[in-house]
């Protein structure tokens, strides 16, 4: 086990565990927050598309991805603002839509397609050390923004009608918080892959949400809980010989669970 930490390939990962885990479990947040279980959903799958029209006209699959997500995080909150649709109802439609092009777009490749089948189940121990550090840029941009606009991300949080009445651009935080979303959904996509990608969204998030009624703890053990569950996947799957991805989301859940078993919340439901 001690010789497994001395291989750069396993180090790379941890950095990933570290700059993605967190990252997306921090953004899971504002989903959980904001009811929109959709977004990691429709988002991934954006990301997921931009890649493999990076791989099927031979550019780079992360910038495909991260322009994905940006095209779609223009579409989403605007289109649900101004037609009076549910975001959730955009985002369904948004998921549909880009999974099926994903799939189109794919049985279009010539040769083998190892690498565009690692973008929908991930391959965290193949992520190098630039794109481990792209992440970790992602990451801190993340917690850049939650820094400096952490009163105005709560004021939107708690009530985007109150926020807007005092003053707040709610409409400029609800976009930015899908943009950070879509842009460390894209540089994530390694970890567990397009279709598994939003559970690292939600699990840590929602199993945070039973555990305090505190936003700023709320954050704090969400990052831990998704850092935790990439950490497990990685242990496990090397002893194990299983595939890391669906060991991380399998640890996720696990977590949820006993959050939601011992949730201080739990007697005051009803």
């Amino acid at each position: 086990m001690i010789e497994l930490f001395s291989l750069k390939a396993f180090q790379n990962a941890l950095l990933a565990s570290l700059f993605g885990g967190c990252g997306l479990s921090v953004v899971g947040v504002f989903v959980i927050l904001m009811d929109l279980p959709f977004l990691g959903i429709a988002m991934s799958h954006s990301a997921l598309l931009g890649a493999v029209i990076g791989l099927l006209f031979g550019f780079n699959p992360l910038a495909g991805a991260i322009i994905a997500c940006a095209l779609s995080s223009i579409v989403i909150g605007p289109a649900a603002d101004r037609s009076g649709t549910s975001s959730n109802s955009i985002l369904a439609i948004l998921f549909s839509a880009s999974m099926g092009a994903a799939f189109l777009l794919m049985s279009l490749m010539d040769g083998p397609k190892s690498e565009a089948l690692n973008l929908i189940w991930g391959s965290i121990l193949t992520i190098s050390r630039p794109e481990a550090g792209f992440l970790g840029l992602a990451f801190f941009t993340v917690i850049g923004l939650l820094v400096l606009f952490y009163k105005e991300l709560s004021a939107v949080l708690f009530n985007r009608e109150i926020a807007a009445s005092s003053g707040i651009k709610e409409r400029f935080i609800y976009y930015a918080i899908i943009s950070s979303a879509g842009l460390i959904i894209s540089a994530s996509l390694d970890i567990v892959g397009g279709l598994l990608i939003f559970t690292l969204l939600v699990n840590p998030a929602s199993a945070a949400n039973q555990l305090t009624y505190r936003l700023k703890t709320m954050f704090l053990l969400s990052a831990l809980f998704g850092f935790i569950s990439c950490v497990t996947g990685l242990i496990f799957s090397y002893i194990f010989d299983l595939p890391t991805g669906a060991v991380i989301v399998i640890a996720s859940s696990i977590i949820f669970l006993f959050s939601y078993i011992f949730s201080p919340k739990r007697g005051h439901e009803g």
